[in-house]
C-alpha cells in the first residue's frame, strides 16, 4: 500500500512505501532546488556548512530527523575527505538514491568550484582582489555567528546526558589545546562512548539513529521510508570499479598524452594521494599541501599559499578547495605545451575531479552497511560517543575560524603536551569584531534567514572597505 507524505510542510506530496525503499522520498525538483539554495550558503568551513544543512534538512523541511542526521555525520566524521561534502552526499542519497547523492554533492561544491576559479584568474591577471577581500571581509564574521548558533543548537539536542557533555568538552580541549590528532580523538570517542552506554544503557538509543525521539523537530518523512539498499559483494564491487576507473581515468589519460612527468600528472597523483589523508578536515593536512606544493614541488610561493588559503576560507564549499588554486598557479608558471591560461584551467579541474570523486566513492559504498547497522546497539553506543565529540570538533572549528577572522596575526605555545593557539590580541581587526557584532545581533536577536545576513554583512564590508577603513 502506498500514502502519501508532506515533503516540506507546505503541500508538496511525496510517495512512501512501507513494503521497501522508494527512489524519491521527496520529489527530485523540490530537492535539487534545496540542494542548489544549500550550495549557495556552505560558508565557514564544515562547522558552518554543516549548521547549513541541519537548518534545512532538519529543522526547516523536516526531510530528516535529528538521529538519522547525526547518524550519517558520525560516519562521514570517521572518513577521509571533507565531512560536510560527504554529508551532502548521504543526505542526498537517503532521500532520492544514487541520483539524489549525485546531485547534492556536486551542487555542494560548484559554486565554490567556480568562485576559486574565477578568483584563481583575478589574482593571477590582476594581482588586486581589494574589491572581493573586502566582500569576503564582511562574509567572514557573519559565518562566525552562523558557526556559534550551529554549535548552540547541536549541542542542546546531542548533549542530553552529564556524560556526554563531558566527551565534547574533552574532545574540544584535546583538539583546541593539546593538538591531539583527529582520529585519536574520534577513536577515542567512539571507545568512550561504549564503555558509557554499558554504564547507562539509555546512551545507545541516543546514537541509534532509529525513530525520530524528542532531540529536534519531528520529520514528516519517516525513517523507515528513507532510500536504503541491501548491502551485498555485487553491489560493493560494481561501485568500486566504476569508482576506482573514474577516479584514475583522467589521471591516467595526462600521464599518457602529456608525459608521466607533466604538471598535469604529477598534481594529479599528489593530490590523489592527498585525497586520503585528510582525515579530520582540511586544516589536518594543508600544511603538508602547503609544504609539498612551496618547497617540493614549487607551484607557488609561500606568499601565493597563504592569499589562496584566505581565498578558499571565505569561498563556498570545503576548504580544501584550496587545492584548486594551487593547481591554477602551478600549471600557469609551468604550462608545458598548453598555453599559460588552458593550463591553469584544466588543472584546476583536474585536481578537483581527483580531490572530491573519492568522497561519493566512499558514501555509495559504505551507506548501505551503516544504514543497516542503525540498530545495532554496540555500533550506536560508539556512535553516541562520536556524536558528542563532534560537537567539540565544531567548537574547536568555530573558535579556529574566529580568531582568525578577528585578529590578523596569532602564535604557538608549545610546552609539553601544550600545543596551543593564541591570537595576538594587538593585532584585532575593529572592522570585523564590529560585523561579528551585527551578525550576532541579526542571527540570534532578529532570527535572520542565512542568506540575508549573509547578504547583509558582504554588503557591509564591501562599504566599510570602499570608505578606507581596513578589512583584512
Amino acid at each position: 500500500m502506498t500514502e502519501t507524505h508532506p515533503a516540506d510542510g507546505r503541500g508538496d506530496d511525496a510517495p512512501v512505501g512501507r513494503s521497501g525503499p522508494v527512489r524519491d522520498v521527496v520529489p527530485f525538483r523540490q530537492a535539487v532546488k534545496a540542494w542548489f539554495t544549500i550550495s549557495l550558503q556552505t560558508f565557514g568551513g564544515p562547522a558552518g556548512q554543516i549548521a547549513v544543512m541541519q537548518r534545512h534538512l532538519v529543522d526547516e523541511h523536516r526531510w530528516i530527523g535529528q538521529r538519522r542526521f547525526l547518524h550519517a555525520l558520525n560516519y562521514c566524521m570517521m572518513l577521509p575527505g571533507p565531512e560536510a561534502q560527504q554529508l551532502a552526499i548521504y543526505t542526498g542519497w537517503l532521500l532520492n538514491g544514487l541520483r539524489g547523492g549525485l546531485v547534492a554533492g556536486v551542487l555542494f561544491v560548484l559554486p565554490g568550484m567556480i568562485a576559486l576559479l574565477v578568483l584563481s584568474a583575478i589574482y593571477v591577471g590582476f594581482g588586486d582582489t581589494s574589491v572581493v577581500t573586502a566582500v569576503f571581509a564582511g562574509l567572514a564574521p557573519a559565518v562566525v555567528a552562523i558557526v556559534a548558533q550551529a554549535v548552540t543548537r547541536l549541542s542542546r539536542r546531542a548533549l542530553s546526558h552529564p556524560a556526554l557533555i563531558t566527551l565534547a568538552v574533552t574532545a574540544f580541549v584535546a583538539l583546541a589545546v593539546f593538538g591531539v590528532p583527529f582520529p585519536v580523538v574520534i577513536a577515542v570517542a567512539a571507545a568512550a562512548g561504549w564503555l558509557l552506554a554499558r554504564r547507562w544503557p539509555r546512551l545507545a538509543e541516543l546514537g541509534s539513529g532509529d525513530g525520530n525521539g524528542e532531540d529536534g523537530p519531528a520529520p514528516l518523512i519517516p525513517d523507515d521510508v528513507l532510500h536504503h539498499e541491501s548491502p551485498s559483494r555485487r553491489r560493493a564491487a560494481k561501485i568500486l570499479t566504476i569508482g576506482l576507473v573514474l577516479w584514475a581515468a583522467p589521471v591516467g589519460a595526462f600521464a599518457v598524452v602529456t608525459g608521466p612527468d607533466s604538471v598535469f600528472t604529477t598534481q594529479g597523483l599528489f593530490f590523489s594521494g592527498a585525497a586520503l589523508v585528510t582525515f579530520g578536515g582540511a586544516y589536518a593536512v594543508l600544511a603538508y599541501v602547503a609544504q609539498q606544493a612551496v618547497e617540493t614541488y614549487g607551484w607557488l610561493s609561500a606568499n601565493d599559499m597563504v592569499r589562496g588559503l584566505a581565498l578558499a576560507e571565505t569561498t563556498p564549499g570545503p576548504l580544501i578547495m584550496v587545492v584548486q588554486f594551487v593547481a591554477f598557479l602551478g600549471a600557469y608558471n609551468d604550462p608545458g605545451p598548453f598555453d599559460p591560461w588552458v593550463a591553469a584551467v584544466v588543472a584546476s579541474l583536474l585536481v578537483t575531479w581527483v580531490t572530491f570523486v573519492p568522497c561519493f566513492l566512499f558514501i555509495f559504498l559504505g551507506a548501505p552497511y551503516i544504514e543497516r547497522l542503525r540498530g545495532n546497539r554496540t555500533l550506536s553506543a560508539a556512535l553516541t560517543g562520536i556524536t558528542a565529540a563532534v560537537v567539540g570538533v565544531i567548537a574547536n572549528l568555530a573558535v579556529y575560524f574566529a580568531v582568525h577572522t578577528l585578529f590578523s596575526d596569532t602564535r604557538r605555545i608549545t610546552i609539553g603536551p601544550l600545543d596551543l593557539e593564541l591570537p595576538d590580541v594587538s593585532t584585532i581587526r575593529p572592522t570585523a569584531v564590529a560585523l561579528l557584532v551585527v551578525a550576532c545581533v541579526l542571527v540570534f536577536r532578529l532570527r535572520w534567514s542565512v542568506l540575508r545576513v549573509l547578504g547583509t554583512c558582504a554588503l557591509l564590508g564591501l562599504g566599510a572597505g570602499l570608505a578606507g577603513m581596513p578589512v583584512a
